[in-house]
């Protein structure tokens, strides 16, 4: 086991077991940027409530972060073939991401260059694309076609008249897309976040279920309700008995990416004592990662705890379902909340299956509603070969996420954080002092949030 690092933001941390010692419980090899500890101080001012009510915060972000940030567009899995498209909107700005014919994956700004028009309101295959008011025509690759009454356009070149593109890259079988032209690569962006996914090959996942909702709160308030775990203990009380909710490890790597690590199937130092096979039935049944929602007929051997049994279930579980040897899998990798954010608003889980991806934007300028979507990762098999990516199930604002069936028990957690979010924004705004206190240790993602944020808007 390598050496843990440990730069402490405050002293306090919660006395149960902690993330660490399970990690030398381990019965086999356990990868490096597991056994890292790395919270340095990140201070504990208030923060103002203006940076989520007012519209003055929402139009500095729009100048100094948005434009300059990667920020992901979609999966490789959504264009898959030549012609698809899959449309990216942020604030007011909106870009075709596609797939051209030499197979490289393009991002354009979504504007005709003859008055204006969105040229693409909707996902899908295209053959090319022509502005439905005049009928301006460019080819996939960009390359403008042609247009009716060429001769009342002799002053425009022709030649010059390509679509205008922003940068596009990929990481993970994820399509990242940035307006700065000066922006750096973004694998240096990304910092610490490919050598640490390294093991979990999510090149060769696919998006299994994606599900959007808009939210009547500001963007920031939805992303920051998952970048802590301790409102587990008012917010989801059905999952203390499997998870180790206050004793979650909180991390920082650069001003870009943060993470937390969850225990699961370890009970929460807000409960007493909780049965092996208790845990492990609550689990299956409460749990949106774990490989099975049924219960009946599981039970914990002697003598076997409640972590080891539910990381060899998923295992087996996992190594069905993707075809690979997870013989090496930490029962770490295999069952906990390992969830990494990047900068300023992409969410992901690590591991091997199951992984959960949140992603909060503003809803186009209101800085009162944001976008949420949530996609789940899966895995097939070598034989199944790369499968296309699920389409985007748009929730009403009447309907729930429990509404959405592909959600599983997920949909019910995400009901209980909506329970708070639009709520938050009505008490920030008649909040007395206009400030929001942070802990020390477990909101210290918050903070850092906030930090390169203004590092953002000051630059």
């Amino acid at each position: 086991m390598s050496q843990v690092v440990k730069q402490q933001g405050g002293e306090a941390r919660s006395p149960a077991i902690s993330v660490q010692d399970l990690l030398r419980e381990e019965k086999g090899p356990i990868p490096d940027h597991l056994t890292l500890e790395n919270n340095p101080d990140t201070g504990d001012a208030p923060i103002p409530s203006s940076y989520y009510i007012s519209s003055e915060q929402h139009d500095l972000e729009a100048e100094k972060v948005w434009p300059r940030v990667w920020q992901v567009a979609c999966r490789e899995e959504d264009i898959m073939s030549e012609g698809d498209t899959y449309i990216h909107d942020i604030l007011d700005h909106s870009y075709i991401v596609t797939r051209t014919p030499n197979g490289e994956i393009k991002a354009f700004v979504n504007s005709c260059l003859h008055r204006g028009r969105a040229l693409r309101t909707e996902n899908g295959q295209a053959k090319e694309f022509r502005c439905p008011f005049h009928g301006f025509t460019w080819e996939i690759d960009g390359k403008f076609r042609g247009m009716p009454c060429k001769w009342d356009f002799g002053h425009v070149d022709t030649d010059k008249l390509e679509l205008p593109t922003v940068k596009a890259e990929i990481w993970g079988g994820f399509v990242f897309i940035n307006i700065d032209g000066e922006a750096p690569p973004l694998l240096e962006y990304l910092g610490v976040l490919p050598e640490h996914y390294a093991r979990y090959n999510l090149d060769k996942a696919y998006k299994g279920v994606h599900v959007q909702k808009v939210i009547p709160c500001n963007w920031k308030i939805a992303h920051e309700a998952f970048l802590e775990s301790w409102h587990s203990v008012a917010t989801h009380p059905q999952i203390l008995p499997f998870t180790a909710d206050e004793n979650t490890q909180y991390d920082t790597f650069g001003d870009h990416i943060s993470r937390m690590i969850t225990a699961m199937e370890v009970t929460s130092p807000h409960l007493g004592k909780v049965a092996d096979s208790e845990i492990v039935r609550i689990s299956l049944e409460q749990s949106g990662r774990m490989a099975s929602s049924d219960a009946d007929g599981v039970s914990v051997p002697d003598g076997m705890s409640a972590r080891e049994f539910m990381a060899e279930f998923n295992r087996d579980a996992f190594s069905a379902a993707s075809g690979e040897d997870l013989s090496d899998a930490t029962m770490c990798e295999l069952q906990d909340a390992i969830l990494y954010d990047v900068f300023p608003n992409f969410q992901i889980w690590a591991g091997y299956f199951g992984n959960i991806v949140y992603q909060f934007r503003p809803n186009g300028n209101d800085h009162e509603s944001c976008i949420f979507d949530v996609r789940l990762l899966l895995r097939s098999t070598p034989e199944q070969g790369q499968q296309r990516g699920a389409p985007i199930n748009k929730l009403t604002d009447a309907q729930k996420f429990s509404d959405a069936p592909e959600l599983g028990v997920l949909g019910s957690v995400f009901e209980q954080d909506m329970g708070n979010l639009p709520y938050m924004m009505k008490g920030l705004k008649a909040s007395a002092t206009q400030e929001v206190i942070v802990g020390s240790y477990q909101e210290s993602r918050i903070r850092h949030l906030f930090n390169t944020m203004q590092k953002y808007i000051n630059r």
